[in-house]
């Protein structure tokens, strides 16, 4: 069972609904379904992009970006969300970004440079810990990364909030 990052835009008032559906619910279920159109799999993509920069520059102000936007806030109040039809229960529960903090996430997405890290990295390396992925990640982890920025600022833009989770 692999593990991967999840993410979906939601509308605040969607969340009001699965709040509401769970609190109606004899199990809880908050009829958590989001459309395909509005989440992403980043799969470990952004977990190695923390591993680098920890690893590379521990002080990098990038860190903290990063983390935020895949741990989401820890005052989101989205217990409601802790759900077996929502995530596997392997990690911690769901955590959430409100447009707010979407929008300042968004913009400081927007103004990491990937290159003065890849530039430390040696030319070649093979990603330990992550099997079936053998050579240079670099464009793997760009790929992935802009598609975490390009998510982030769509949602900005449409005033929605973040849910993140692992699954």
């Amino acid at each position: 069972m692999a593990l991967t990052q999840q993410l979906a835009r939601v509308l605040p008032r969607y969340l009001e609904q699965c709040r509401a559906a769970a609190m109606s619910s004899p199990d809880g279920d908050p009829q958590w379904d989001p459309p395909s159109d509005d989440t992403l799999d980043l799969d470990w993509a952004i977990w190695e992009l923390l591993w680098f920069y920890r690893r590379m520059q521990p002080d990098a102000d990038q860190i903290h970006v990063l983390q935020r936007a895949i741990h989401g806030d820890p005052d989101g109040n989205v217990d409601f969300l802790d759900h077996p039809e929502v995530y596997d229960g392997f990690d911690a529960p769901p955590a959430v970004l409100r447009p707010p903090a979407v929008s300042q996430v968004a913009r400081d997405l927007a103004t990491i440079e990937l290159a003065p890290l890849f530039e430390r990295l040696p030319a070649y390396r093979e990603v330990g810990g992550f099997s079936g992925f053998i050579g240079d990640p670099r464009q793997y982890l760009v790929d992935h990364f802009i598609l975490l920025q390009d998510f982030y600022s769509t949602a900005s833009e449409r005033e929605m909030a973040v849910v993140t989770w692992i699954d």
